[in-house]
């Protein structure tokens, strides 16, 4: 082999070093551009999927709200009809106990079975009278005191001495608070 062919060949050979070199450049920077492609993809996946799971909790909230409400209206729908009736039961309880001083038994007995028939469907709506007394502690929370009188005993003052109006309760709220006279 002469020169030429020996300068040629080491040319050849130095012409393919650059090429392999610069396809291993391009595979590689091909390779890192994959990577990073990849890890765009995986990133914009992770974000989705923060998404999906916020958007879904927040949902799951909202059914949580919606059906609390929702039982919390089929529990009070009747509170508009409940305050209007009140005073018909308040009549009633007036009505027995004015019908209880006379004679005639019959129209008492009437009466009692139309009081305690209302009455008892109202507790099926749920209605609840709320239980009070004379004696028991005034608390400004559950009652509404009307006036004060003198306390005809020491161990009353501060008490309620006289139920004026009765108080009711809708399933677990108060829909009207007893009127009450307490002693001073």
């Amino acid at each position: 082999m002469s020169k030429k062919d020996k300068q040629k060949d080491i040319e050849k050979e130095q012409v393919e070093n650059v090429q392999n070199e610069t396809e291993t450049v391009e595979s590689d920077k091909q390779q890192e551009e994959e990577l990073t492609a990849e890890e765009k993809l995986q990133n914009e996946l992770k974000q989705e999927k923060d998404k999906f799971l916020r958007l879904f909790a927040e949902f799951e909230n909202y059914k949580r709200r919606t059906a609390k409400e929702r039982i919390d209206l089929f529990k009070t729908a009747n509170q508009d009809l409940m305050v209007a009736l009140l005073p018909v039961l308040d009549d009633f309880d007036r009505a027995y106990v004015e019908i209880s001083k006379t004679a005639d038994k019959d129209l008492l007995k009437g009466v009692e079975l139309i009081s305690n028939k209302l009455k008892s469907t109202l507790e099926q709506k749920g209605l609840s009278p709320i239980k009070i007394e004379s004696g028991d502690a005034f608390n400004a929370d559950n009652h509404e005191a009307i006036t004060q009188i003198p306390a005809p005993s020491e161990d009353l003052k501060g008490k309620i001495i006289d139920v004026v109006e009765k108080g009711y309760a809708l399933g677990d709220k108060v829909i009207r608070f007893p009127k009450v006279v307490i002693g001073q």
